[in-house]
């Protein structure tokens, strides 16, 4: 006969285990859920990138990188997208609120940027400033305010040339690098529907293109009639080049595929197509300055536009904080080194640019060497087409047929409009 007096007890206990079980696989259950909710907690961080095509690879490694570098604090969808650096600006200007959070571009459109808007002064400029060599920083600055981050110090153009056809005292002049190309039944190329090149044969003439006071418009004498070369005589030196059986006038892609197919040996251009040219040419790759031209029978040393690629971080990012610490990320010193390593272009920070890799290219040697006939290029958006018209004629032996004094009036007119 079953005691009734101890019923309850024996039903208490084991309602009781019941109750730790059912309590110990809930716990179990709970603490993967509390896991999981901790690891989804983090905000989702949007943000665009823009970059050169040329870039994407290296762009790409270097996003994810970063995103493994802070998965710990945020979540990312990062989307990176093509935009070329020099079309940069009227692109993100055209509805600032849809850019890119962060972009690349060339220094030249700093200021129209900070004009409209587009960039609020960096929040770490003395680190910015000791890291990155001066003409990045000045490159990267508006009235002495760093509103940018510096990527590269190489945005600027030299003489590539192939050493199985020229000797050194070949490299002097132009004139003897033409005629050495037409000779072997080859071509030296420079691309004179750009402005940034054309610049060569003005920049040390006396006469010059400038940035007027606005920080829009330009100034510019190109049209010269009274220096001791005058607009005209580079014009006429302009056309004895064109028409020169060893020039053609290619732009920088048409340039590089000759190199590839055999049919340039020469030509002006960055450190952008080192990589490129290295593979086509191996060992027989050759860089040094820029070589002078015949201008009213004197020897003129050809000029260059300098400056630097930025990373810009959108002052209307919807998560500006990430937006700034990615510019960071892509242009530290171990990712510059990454960059000269994938795509050879030179580093702004300090310690990646004295690095013995960096030092010991040929291409970086060149833009050292012509960096004494540079100029920073701070010029307005109103010069390019108004060149390009003009110099593309001479190129063409002048088929328009017009006067050339009155070219280089129009021309002028249209670089200093308003």
């Amino acid at each position: 006969m079953i005691n009734s007096k101890k019923k309850p007890k024996i039903l208490f206990a084991a309602f009781f285990c019941v109750l730790a079980c059912v309590c110990f696989v809930t716990s179990c259950g709970n603490s993967g859920k509390e896991e999981e909710s901790s690891q989804s907690s983090h905000d989702t961080v949007a943000l665009t990138v823009w970059g050169a095509e040329e870039d994407q690879e290296l762009l790409g490694k270097i996003i994810d990188d970063f995103e493994k570098a802070y998965r710990e604090e945020a979540n990312f969808d990062i989307t990176l997208a093509v935009q070329g650096e020099s079309e940069c600006k009227d692109t993100l200007l055209s509805g600032l609120e849809k850019g890119a959070d962060v972009f690349a571009f060339a220094d030249d459109q700093l200021n129209a940027l900070v004009a409209a808007g587009a960039l609020d002064p960096v929040e770490d400029a003395k680190r910015v400033q000791s890291e990155n060599l001066e003409n990045a920083v000045e490159a990267a600055s508006v009235k002495n305010t760093i509103y940018a981050y510096p990527l590269t110090a190489d945005n600027g153009y030299f003489l590539y040339y192939h050493k199985q056809y020229f000797k050194d005292k070949d490299l002097a002049t132009l004139d003897k690098i033409l005629k050495v190309s037409a000779q072997q039944g080859k071509k030296f190329t420079m691309d004179w529907s750009s402005a940034w090149y054309v610049y060569s044969f003005f920049g040390n003439t006396g006469m010059e293109v400038k940035l007027s006071s606005d920080g829009i418009t330009n100034e510019c004498d190109w049209n010269n009639k009274t220096g001791d070369i005058k607009g005209v005589d580079v014009a006429k030196a302009m056309l004895d080049i064109g028409k020169h059986p060893g020039f053609s006038n290619r732009t920088d892609e048409a340039f590089l595929a000759g190199v590839k197919d055999g049919s340039v040996i020469a030509g002006v251009s960055g450190v952008w197509n080192a990589v490129e040219i290295e593979k086509a040419w191996g060992k027989n790759i050759g860089a040094c300055k820029l070589p002078t031209y015949t201008c009213t029978g004197e020897q003129i040393q050809m000029a260059s536009f300098s400056g630097c690629k930025l990373i810009g971080v959108n002052a209307y990012s919807k998560s500006p904080k990430w937006a700034e610490s990615l510019a960071k990320w892509i242009t530290n010193e171990q990712n510059q080194k990454l960059r000269f390593e994938m795509r050879g272009q030179g580093p702004s920070n300090k310690k990646a640019a004295a690095s013995a890799e960096v030092q010991s290219s040929p291409a970086i040697a060149a833009l050292l060497q012509q960096s004494e006939f540079a100029q920073l290029q701070r010029v307005g958006g109103k010069l390019w087409d108004p060149v390009a018209l003009f110099a593309q004629n001479m190129a063409a032996g002048n088929s328009t047929g017009e006067d050339l004094q009155k070219q280089l009036d129009k021309m002028v007119k249209g670089i200093t409009a308003r």
